[in-house]
């Protein structure tokens, strides 16, 4: 299988998105490295190739900048995982901007509370990062917790979704 990429320039630095054919993301993150984009991508559905190209989801993203930060709700996106994982990957998308869960807390929302480990686990192996939103689930203490592409970032990007909320 072959995807496009397209890179963006954000007010948070470079933003590569790596689509399918059928332009669902499949991964995206905050750099101009596209490798480090597609090595995120499950083994099952991971390109061989990626050439650049116009990606649809690129609109979203420069909507999100603008302040439109639901634009990126009706972005396509396709992972694989677990049943868990999937499930997880779903009640992110449900996450309203500007009011983040903790781990705890999104753990209880996939009606296994105390399953944090596998929640954080779920935040860490999505690839579709801004639109499958991970960014929103925090350490209990309020902390910004991991976040594979920096805490500068996710702090910048729950700043905004507060600011647009």
């Amino acid at each position: 299988m072959t995807a496009l990429f397209q890179t963006l320039e954000t007010p948070d630095g470079a933003f590569t998105i790596v689509a399918d054919d059928r332009q669902r993301v499949l991964a995206s993150g905050w750099t101009a490295d596209v490798e480090a984009v597609r090595d995120r991508i499950h083994p099952m559905l991971r390109p061989a190739q990626v050439r650049e190209g116009q990606a649809d989801a690129a609109d979203a993203v420069v909507a999100f900048y603008a302040g439109d930060v639901a634009a990126i709700d009706a972005v396509e996106v396709s992972q694989t995982g677990t049943e868990l994982q999937r499930i997880g990957w779903a009640a992110l998308r449900a996450i309203a901007p500007g009011r983040p869960l903790t781990y705890s807390e999104f753990a209880a929302a996939l009606g296994r509370p105390s399953a944090v480990r596998a929640a954080a686990s779920i935040c860490a192996r999505n690839a579709p990062a801004l639109f499958v939103p991970c960014h929103r689930v925090l350490r209990s203490d309020g902390s910004m917790g991991g976040f594979a592409w920096g805490e500068p970032v996710k702090r910048a990007l729950l700043a905004r979704e507060l600011t647009a909320s």
